[in-house]
């Protein structure tokens, strides 16, 4: 990996068109580049470009078997990248219509002009339009879909800001583009939908900010079997993901828990309230709350990836995480710190 400098441009409103140009300047010439997305900051590239494509797999140190996410800047590019059968064509309309731009990825036949390594070699491609306007600005002044997953080394903690970017792949881009924090802080729901007889099956690949709930209006919901290590059916589901370097333990039994003499434990906590949760279970060296003293989903799942980082940085030992309620966005969550917890 050639060492190089990387450069952090603010996109504020001030500075808004000279991040985008220069955003563009540098996709336009096959490189990578880190941009804001309504989820988590994306590494970015021409998905019509194997060789800026390789340069995901290479700074992200992605094995080639873990597909990548599409991003479309608008509704009509859909067509440049993927195809959409006949038999799901309504219900693709009405998701689209009510979740787009957003947190939604669908995975539908991909277009002959996509190249097999976005898709590793699946006939499938992910694709979404985010919510976020300057990832869009972006793409549509490049005038090409963009591949990008999460702007971080390969299983680690998804960054939610400029900084985490930063952290995780100085010296590896040429640009970050700063956007703020996140406004969701958790990666996109991804889907796949099936014709059926009465009503369409949609199968909940990988859990997000667009909830079963949400979704279950415009079809049967269904959660899918293990995906293979080796070939998984989309971006986002192998077992081990979004770890910090410390290890985790997400502690669903309180019994479970053997504190070794000598080490540092710090809790993942859902309030941080005492009397609630794991807060009195031990004299923990750090703590971080995801939801302070309120226990409000949302909170919790902007806050993750935010307080993960923190504490992996505070020199522990373990890291014990707290189970919250999987309902809503609790799925999201949970379903995040099973495949950050070294006993998944």
């Amino acid at each position: 990996m050639i060492v190089r400098v990387t450069n952090i441009i603010s996109a504020s409103d001030e500075d808004y068109k000279e991040a985008v140009q220069a955003a563009t300047a540098l996709l336009a010439a096959g490189e990578v580049v880190a941009l804001p997305t309504e989820t988590v900051y994306g590494l970015a590239a021409n998905v019509f470009d194997p060789v800026a494509v390789a340069k995901i797999f290479a700074v992200k140190e992605r094995p080639s078997f873990d597909p990548l996410i599409v991003h479309v800047a608008t509704r009509p590019d859909l067509d440049r990248v993927a195809i959409v059968p006949d038999d799901i064509r309504v219900t693709v309309e009405k998701l689209l219509n009510a979740f787009w731009p957003g947190p939604l990825t669908l995975i539908l036949p991909k277009h002959p002009d996509i190249p097999d390594l976005v898709t590793s070699g699946l006939p499938t491609v992910a694709v979404r339009q985010s919510g976020n306007k300057i990832f869009r600005a972006i793409g549509k002044e490049l005038g090409q879909p963009l591949a990008a997953p999460s702007a971080n080394r390969f299983g680690r903690i998804s960054p939610t800001s400029a900084t985490a970017v930063h952290k995780e792949l100085d010296g590896r881009i040429p640009l970050i583009v700063d956007g703020g924090a996140c406004s969701e802080g958790l990666e996109s729901t991804i889907i796949h939908i099936e014709a059926g007889e009465k009503r369409p099956t949609i199968t909940i690949l990988r859990p997000g900010p667009i909830t079963k709930e949400m979704l279950q209006n415009f079809g049967k919901i269904q959660r899918p079997k293990r995906s293979n290590e080796a070939n998984p059916m989309a971006p986002g589901m192998l077992s081990s993901h979004y770890a910090p370097r410390t290890p985790l333990l997400l502690l669903e039994r309180v019994e479970d828990f053997r504190p070794e003499s000598g080490k540092k434990y710090g809790l993942l906590s859902y309030t941080g309230e005492a009397g609630r949760g794991y807060v009195n279970l031990y004299s923990w060296s750090a703590m971080e709350c995801l939801s302070p003293g309120n226990g409000k989903l949302p909170e919790a799942a902007l806050r993750l990836f935010h307080t993960l980082r923190k504490l992996d940085e505070a020199g522990l030992d373990m890291i014990i995480a707290e189970p919250i309620t999987e309902v809503g966005l609790g799925v999201a969550v949970m379903d995040r710190l099973r495949r950050a917890s070294i006993s998944f």
